[in-house]
């Protein structure tokens, strides 16, 4: 059987801040770190076969802390890289909904349906996630494989193999280093478990 481990990045400075990251590079903080250290320290334990990363570099140095623990490569994926906010990127909440707000309006309430200046829409990013996480998939066979994405591609992802539609994207919840564990049956892909961070317990 195929397991896979979907994987959100640790924390950032604008995680912190509110801000959209989107395509843009931002560094995780010492607690983001921290984060992707016990989680780490957590699946070292787990059968791994390999791993692999968006190619933005709060998901690669996660997903290279976990790799360094199993002595695994991490293979970056650009398909796996979170969605473009455009013009909104490094603003905060607060600005995108005060320069932005029809925009934001329907990004908060209909966000499959909402098209952010300069940005991608919800269903391109839930589309190329898919084709990147199937590719995944057919080429480790019955293998355990960790994915490390983001939250937004995560969710989206996740819908998509479950069959759900996009409307339903703020039901689901991504914290910073939560695990997902979807296994793939003989009838298709299950969700066994959604948002764990059992690791941060004691260190939130």
């Amino acid at each position: 059987m195929t397991r896979l481990y979907l994987i959100r990045h640790g924390q950032t400075k604008w995680n912190l801040e509110s801000r959209a990251q989107g395509s843009k590079n931002v560094e995780l903080t010492q607690k983001g770190r921290n984060q992707a250290a016990l989680l780490a320290e957590k699946m070292k334990n787990y059968e791994i076969d390999c791993i692999y990363s968006s190619d933005l570099d709060r998901a690669y140095e996660t997903a290279k802390m976990i790799g360094e623990k199993m002595n695994l490569e991490v293979k970056k994926i650009d398909g796996l890289r979170e969605m473009s906010f455009g013009e909104w990127e490094g603003l905060t909440n607060e600005e995108i909904q005060k320069d932005y707000f029809e925009h934001y309006t329907v990004w908060r309430s209909d966000p499959h349906k909402a098209m952010i200046p300069g940005g991608e829409k919800l269903l391109d990013v839930q589309k190329r996630g898919l084709k990147a996480i199937n590719n995944i998939v057919k080429e480790n066979e019955n293998k355990n494989i960790i994915v490390v994405s983001h939250g937004v591609a995560i969710k989206s992802i996740i819908l998509g193999l479950m069959d759900i539609d996009l409307s339903y994207f703020y039901k689901i919840r991504q914290d910073n280093t939560s695990m997902n564990l979807i296994e793939y049956k003989s009838y298709g892909p299950v969700l066994v478990t959604l948002n764990n961070t059992s690791h941060l317990e004691n260190n939130k």
